[in-house]
């Protein structure tokens, strides 16, 4: 048994709903209440199925899962984070996340004391400073009460001062080094790597200190900013600033807000907008995306107006559109704007911050304009066609040209014929053309060429029988089994769902987390052409899930090398599972429609529009059945 399964069997659903403030109540075998992801609470429309562990909302979220699903979306975690959780409730161990060591760990609960005593002495020294307080007072606009809330210091001029007070309470010259607050020289003397600046406490997302930022306070100096070097407990492309505290506003806000600097951070935060973070100073990377996604997939860029924040608004956008591919450096391309759209998954906008202001300077003048201009952000290829367009003469066809050359690959690189057609649309009535003339413009992409997979048996492979007696999980196995041999399949089974009117395979069609996972990441392998499809999929499971993957393909290894054959019943095994998907919620909306019947009926009309759309499905896949039957016979 796998840690995930042994998890599900220790962990009673029921009791974890519960413990989360859902009230349940017996409605058959099954239980339901009211969802806790949203507020309408006069509609009970949250069912628990206890038997399969499996929970959904049948109101306004329009989710469900397994007891990982509910954690996460209930706690903002990613699944490696629930997974932990989730073992310490089940007393299961988890060899793989026990990466630090006992010395490790207590090298590192040093450095954060340093760091949490050396926010206390840079304090001191600002309250000492009139001259600098007076700065944040009346420069920045900073209250006091915002100021000692965030925790903000001066470090004194001078390269001296830091080594005589810490080492007086105990500290090693070398702890004040690995701490990243003294340099050394190139002859091995130390010295202050802060000197006459404003400093900011870095911490983590738990709250941790990390480092420091720092900001000059003698126009003079350079740089303007300067952080704490690479540490143990820092890593620039690991944090984001103010995330600790972000964190909840994001999750009640559904959005997080991404600004260029501390100060406009800061400044934000005390004007009541809390779901607002920085980067520092750096483009997005991989590990600051997966922090905000346990919060939210919908994300706004509202980075400094002048040419450095424009350019750090297009490196970040391609930041979010690659961090899946481990690539490495990032590098501005215009075509890979949105290549990786459909890999992120999130809602991406851009937000235009008028009169070559900052945040922090249009919270100052109208607090109430942050909010409309976060509001009134566009999508990414609206923002690029308004800004290659803007001062430029869209009457000239060489203008026309340029402008079509730069917008349509990015068109071209959405995820949906839908938003394809519509940018298309949108560029042709903005250029004054003929979508058709945009059409014939379209550059032809490359051929991407992938290795056929040839099985070494013409055996046909079974359902695994020893991995669950669930025969949902059974078939959800198989069907991902399948898929990680012969991943091109996947594009022959969405034409074939297609054809039969149906959808095609999706995440939701999975009701256990880490299938969901498996499926996601098989769908981000065919969106991209730059790895082998299954050494993406390696790359980018996270290791809790490679038992699953590895006997998932030993299970499956024997396949029917006939395409066609393997591809019908792929589709036949699909067509099940949706099948006793709906019919479960076909079965429980009428449970509880009788049930609304008998106390006045007020949620009869949701209940019964939901059970008119599953009987609606039903009807399409048995219709689909019946041709593949006869496409077989």
């Amino acid at each position: 048994m796998s840690n995930i399964d042994e998890i599900k069997a220790k962990v009673d659903i029921v009791d974890l709903v519960s413990e989360a403030g859902v009230k349940l109540r017996k409605a058959g075998r099954n239980m339901t209440g009211f969802c806790p992801f949203h507020d309408n609470k006069h509609t009970p429309a949250f069912v628990v199925w206890p038997e399969s562990g499996t929970w959904r909302c049948f109101g306004q979220c329009n989710e469900g899962g397994d007891i990982f699903k509910f954690v996460m979306k209930r706690e903002g975690l990613d699944f490696k984070d629930a997974l932990q959780k989730l073992a310490i409730r089940a007393g299961v161990e988890l060899q793989q996340y026990q990466s630090e060591t006992p010395q490790q760990r207590e090298a590192y609960d040093h450095l954060r004391k340093l760091l949490e005593d050396a926010v206390f002495y840079y304090r001191n020294h600002l309250l000492n400073n009139p001259s600098v307080l007076a700065y944040l007072h009346e420069k920045r606009g900073l209250t006091d009460a915002t100021i000692e809330t965030f925790g903000l210091g001066y470090a004194p001029a001078g390269y001296d001062h830091i080594l005589p007070y810490f080492t007086q309470r105990g500290y090693l010259e070398q702890d004040l080094v690995d701490a990243g607050m003294l340099s050394v020289r190139d002859n091995g003397g130390v010295y202050d790597r802060f000197r006459n600046r404003i400093m900011i406490p870095i911490r983590d997302e738990q709250g941790r200190m990390a480092g420091f930022g720092a900001r000059i306070v003698d126009p003079e100096d350079v740089p303007k900013f300067l952080n704490s070097p690479e540490t143990p407990v820092f890593t620039k492309g690991h944090l984001l600033y103010g995330l600790d505290r972000a964190r909840k506003p994001i999750r009640a806000a559904d959005q997080a807000v991404i600004v260029e600097g501390y100060l406009d951070v800061i400044a934000l935060h005390q004007a009541g907008y809390e779901n607002v973070v920085s980067p520092m100073g750096t483009a997005l990377t991989e590990d600051q995306l997966r922090l905000l996604k346990r919060s939210t997939r919908r994300i706004v860029l509202a980075l400094d107006p002048d040419v450095a924040g424009q350019k750090a608004i297009l490196r970040g956008l391609e930041a979010a559109r690659s961090a899946m591919d481990k690539e490495g450096e990032l590098a501005f391309d215009a075509r890979g704007l949105l290549r990786n759209e459909a890999r992120l998954q999130a809602d991406l906008r851009v937000a235009a911050l008028p009169d070559e202001l900052d945040p922090d300077e249009i919270v100052a003048r109208n607090k109430e304009e942050w909010a409309q201009i976060i509001e009134d952000a566009k999508p990414i290829i609206t923002h690029v066609m308004e800004a290659v367009s803007a001062g430029q003469d869209l009457n000239d066809p060489k203008v026309k040209n340029q402008i079509a050359e730069q917008v349509l690959p990015l068109i071209d690189d959405l995820g949906t014929p839908l938003e394809r057609d519509t940018y298309r649309q949108a560029l042709a009535r903005m250029l004054r053309v003929d979508e058709r003339s945009l059409m014939a413009a379209q550059p032809k992409g490359p051929v991407v060429r992938r290795k056929p997979r040839v099985s070494e048996s013409n055996r046909r492979a079974e359902p695994v029988a020893a991995t669950t007696a669930n025969p949902r999980k059974k078939i959800e196995f198989y069907c991902l089994g399948i898929l990680l041999h012969r991943t091109e399949l996947l594009y022959r089974l969405d034409r074939k769902l297609e054809e039969f009117g149906l959808s095609q395979l999706a995440v939701e069609d999975f009701e256990y987390t880490d299938h969901q996972m498996l499926f996601s990441v098989l769908r981000q392998a065919m969106g991209q052409d730059e790895k082998e499809h299954g050494q993406f999929v390696l790359s980018q499971l996270p290791e809790d899930l490679t038992p699953l993957t590895n006997e998932l393909m030993t299970q499956t290894e024997n396949l029917n090398s006939l395409d066609d054959r393997l591809l019908d019943d792929l589709i036949g095994r699909l067509l099940d599972l949706r099948r006793t998907h709906a019919m479960t919620n076909v079965n429980q909306l009428r449970f509880m429609q009788e049930d609304e019947q008998q106390s006045g009926g007020a949620n009869l009309k949701l209940y019964q529009e939901q059970t008119i759309r599953f009987t609606r499905l039903l009807n399409g896949l048995d219709q689909a059945k019946l041709k593949l039957s006869r496409r077989q016979a």
